[in-house]
């Protein structure tokens, strides 16, 4: 049986977006109108717009099916600070039906009016966000539940919002620290490989026909110069070769496994990604513990959002050993993956039955240290990454150099 989307008007004067099945267009319009629904807008599943309201520029649920992208990390915690203010003082269908008309972008628009549909169908909040699964990842969608199950939902976003801004707000660090020493070495890589391939070449042609014995330098740089010059493609294909081929073995579970243990042993980065990941899963389970969900639950959950598979099994591991009777601290202790900090902070917690503040408390030190240890660190990194890309273009002017001395010392006997 065809299906048509429809906009239509209760007789509380509220919007009702939906499907309905139906024979025909007049046998949908009928089944409506027996719900006592004013229909504004409907159309058959095609992605076809409905005539009887053609200069409405909005797109009914069937054309946004395709062109609906799911909300960023940005625009899900707006939403969730939105609706946390917004369910205080008003019911929850009347909250979403706001939000999503102030939303700017028709695609955020589209996401929101598909969950403020859900609700007034008769759905729960997070019955309706599994809609939209891209949008509202499990972790969320279970702290939701944990809120209407309870009672509790205003508490429960408002604690979201704050866990998604602090998120936010660490990955702005991450990205603002890593921003400056990223483009420094590209323009590094950039001004010295400029030197070998357009300037090197031109000053060398000047030498041909001197018929002296160029310095070794010299004759090294040219030699650089002339195969990047003639087999830069080479390179480049090499290149994409070697990121294909990594991109390709990281498909694989066991030596992905192998490579992100490496990447955690590296000096400077492994910490980072440890501290980082360590921060997050404090932070998370100290949301959810003071939501009143099972701390084994939030281990499963925080777990399948790790990117770092050593990380992600470890996290399993701890999760299991939960499972089985053991105690939080000890299956960290065990995984030997999380700092000594974190581990002392939340078997503190357990014993004194404060095991949301113990975690919260961590996750605050930990991003202080990383704040810190990030600023330290860059601190030493850009003037390195300087002082090599100087070294280095001072050779290749020394290599310019030498033999003009050179001739000019032999002119001069």
């Amino acid at each position: 049986m065809p299906s048509f989307d429809y906009l239509a008007i209760d007789p509380a004067g509220r919007e009702k977006r939906g499907t309905v099945d139906g024979e025909s267009l007049a046998d949908a319009r009928q089944r409506l109108d027996a719900r006592r629904l004013y229909v504004v807008q409907i159309a058959q599943g095609t992605g076809a717009r409905p005539r009887a309201a053609a200069n409405d520029t909005t797109p009914l649920l069937s054309r946004s099916i395709e062109l609906r992208k799911h909300l960023s990390a940005k625009e899900l915690t707006l939403f969730t600070r939105q609706l946390a203010t917004l369910v205080d003082v008003s019911p929850l269908e009347e909250a979403l039906r706001t939000i999503a008309l102030q939303a700017e972008k028709p695609s955020v628009r589209r996401v929101l009016d598909a969950i403020h549909s859900g609700v007034t169908e008769g759905q729960r909040l997070s019955r309706a966000m599994e809609r939209e699964k891209k949008s509202f990842p499990p972790l969320y969608r279970a702290m939701i539940a944990a809120g209407e199950s309870s009672g509790a939902l205003p508490t429960i976003l408002t604690r979201l919002a704050d866990l998604q801004e602090r998120q936010a707000e660490v990955r702005g660090k991450v990205l603002t620290a890593l921003a400056y020493p990223i483009m420094l070495t590209f323009v590094a890589i950039a001004v010295v490989f400029a030197l070998m391939i357009f300037v090197v070449p031109q000053v060398v042609d000047q030498f041909d026909s001197v018929g002296q014995e160029l310095p070794l330098l010299t004759r090294i740089v040219i030699g650089l110069s002339s195969f990047l010059a003639n087999w830069w493609w080479a390179i480049l294909i090499v290149l994409a070769l070697a990121g294909f081929g990594l991109w390709r073995a990281l498909q694989n579970d066991d030596f992905r496994l192998r490579f992100d243990r490496r990447v955690l042993r590296l000096p400077i980065l492994g910490r980072l990604i440890r501290d980082l990941h360590a921060a997050r899963m404090a932070r998370t389970l100290a949301t959810m513990i003071g939501a009143r969900l099972p701390v084994l639950e939030g281990l499963t959950l925080t777990a399948r959002t790790v990117h770092n598979r050593a990380q992600q099994k470890a996290s399993e591991e701890i999760a299991e050993a939960v499972r089985q009777g053991g105690s939080l601290s000890a299956a960290m202790r065990k995984s030997d993956i999380f700092p000594p900090l974190l581990v002392y902070m939340a078997s503190s917690g357990e014993a004194s039955g404060q095991l949301d503040t113990m975690l919260e408390r961590a996750a605050d030190y930990l991003e202080r240290e990383f704040d810190a240890f990030t600023q330290a660190t860059l601190a030493l990194l850009e003037p390195a990454i300087i002082i090599v890309m100087g070294a280095v273009v001072t050779l290749i002017i020394l290599a310019i150099l030498l033999p003009i001395l050179q001739l000019n010392t032999l002119a001069m006997s």
